[in-house]
């Protein structure tokens, strides 16, 4: 009986080895997933149907009941950075990208030496396109996408358009190829369409690489009649308005994913939705083009909104879909945006070698599995004037022009930010302001200070400010 249990010991051993080399070669053959990630511009955590708004949104909703719906994913507060950060993988205040945004003027952009999402995937035989908002330098050749890894690009490299005119200061925004395009329609419907372009000429025999950012629905506040007919429930007219530019915007994610499945293309493609921050609530940050009357986004239940640090200006609206790899559920374990380039990676079987020292973590099992996250911190932003990070539950915000204000809140009981626990518990808030401060020590300058204060300087000295590239802005009205 001995020897009989042995030779069965031996051909269990054998068989499992067998099973194991033939998952590993199932593995090691399996094509890569597309990966088609999907940006929305200043939308509200609130604002998705999921979440239980008003406004309907039934392609994201049905993305986010089939697949993980991320509930403690971080961005950065405002555009640029986040965008950097996605790009990246690293926080923004290590190449100066940490404060505001490029503005037209500007002539700086995302430093050159960073290895970006684009070359990484490419360098594993992705096909790579941006179809959308770059916002990550525009005024030098050297920063535009075809430049930074992208195959193909097409839409605003600034964003803050007239949604008809493609304008931003009576001057065009909207590219193909990283040239000039003049181009008559609403922006997200052109950007949809050309998604399904795109999507449509793909070969099923190699991986690609979409990044679709919408620039909706940031302001000015504009929407087809179709859209706005949709909403006449909703008395105020910005509110109906940004509800009509989310929907419009729905219905092209909805076209893309049909698009997928004409292709046979969706079971092997993985879907990122997101927001780049969180609604606005705040004037100075609803962009240089004029709104009137209320702004209509809203991050309940989390505080203020787009530019702050609190929940409402960093916690954003965010979901995985990958039919087959992905659980549905709710995952609350702690995301940041800068996870997403190892994560990615990690799926496409792409090296990260050749980027800098990386701030993100491969948190693809917390995703597709909802494992515990292997993120204890999350870096709010770090500034020369402010900054914040969580450790945990405790969250600390220091805000550093003087009168200084610090606050520290028990982000797991107390969500809203309503109670400052800082005189409370003085420990952890010398812990985290410790934290804040080596962040501090390894920053990179603000690109954004130095260009706006020699700006400044110049007009004050009587002398031009440095003009930017003429292909961009000496464009006719």
């Amino acid at each position: 009986m001995r020897r009989v249990n042995s030779a069965v010991a031996l051909l269990g051993a054998a068989f499992g080895m067998m099973l194991a080399a033939l998952s590993g070669a199932t593995a090691a053959t399996a094509k890569p997933p597309n990966i088609v990630y999907i940006v929305a511009d200043d939308l509200g955590y609130a604002d998705v149907g999921y979440h239980g708004s008003d406004i309907k949104t039934p392609t994201i909703d049905g993305l986010a009941k089939g697949g993980a719906r991320l509930e403690s994913f971080y961005a950065q507060p405002m555009c640029t950075p986040t965008r950097a950060a996605i790009m990246t993988g690293r926080y923004p205040l290590r190449y100066g990208l940490q404060s505001f945004v490029i503005l037209p003027e500007q002539t700086y952009g995302l430093p050159t030496d960073e290895k970006l999402l684009p070359q990484v995937l490419k360098d594993a035989g992705y096909e790579t396109a941006i179809i959308g908002k770059w916002h990550l330098g525009h005024a030098k050749p050297e920063y535009l996408p075809m430049q930074r890894g992208f195959d193909y690009q097409y839409g605003p490299l600034i964003g803050e358009i007239d949604y008809y005119t493609h304008e931003v200061h009576h001057v065009v925004d909207w590219y193909r190829g990283d040239k000039p395009l003049h181009e008559k329609g609403y922006s997200t419907t052109l950007l949809g369409e050309d998604a399904v372009r795109y999507i449509d000429g793909r070969s099923p025999d190699k991986p690609f690489f979409l990044y679709l950012a919408f620039n909706a629905p940031h302001t000015p506040f504009q929407a087809p009649k179709e859209y706005l007919d949709r909403f006449k429930d909703i008395k105020d007219e910005n509110r109906r308005t940004y509800a009509a530019m989310i929907a419009a915007m729905d219905d092209q994610i909805a076209n893309v994913l049909n698009a997928l499945d004409k292709k046979g293309l969706r079971d092997n493609t993985i879907v990122v939705f997101q927001s780049d921050n969180g609604g606005v609530r705040d004037s100075m940050f609803a962009g240089e083009i004029e709104t009137k009357g209320d702004l209509p986004a809203s991050n309940a239940p989390y505080r203020n909104g787009k530019g702050s640090l609190y929940e409402g200006g960093t916690r954003a609206v965010a979901l995985v879909n990958w039919p087959g790899h992905v659980n549905p559920g709710e995952v609350n374990g702690l995301i940041h945006v800068v996870d997403m380039l190892p994560t990615l990676a990690g799926q496409a079987g792409a090296s990260t070698a050749g980027t800098k020292p990386l701030d993100g973590m491969d948190v693809w099992k917390t995703i597709s599995e909802g494992a515990p996250s292997p993120r204890s911190e999350i870096v709010y932003n770090v500034e020369m004037f402010r900054g914040g990070v969580r450790e945990g539950d405790m969250k600390l915000i220091w805000q550093t022009p003087l009168p200084q204000r610090v606050e520290l809140y028990d982000i797991a009981k107390d969500p809203k930010e309503t109670t400052n626990l800082a005189d409370a518990q003085p420990e952890t808030v010398a812990k985290l302001e410790a934290r804040i401060q080596e962040l501090a020590k390894e920053s990179a300058k603000s690109l954004f200070m130095e260009a706006t204060m020699g700006a400044y300087l110049h007009r004050e000295l009587g002398t031009p400010a440095l003009p930017n590239d003429p292909a961009f802005f000496e464009q006719k009205d």
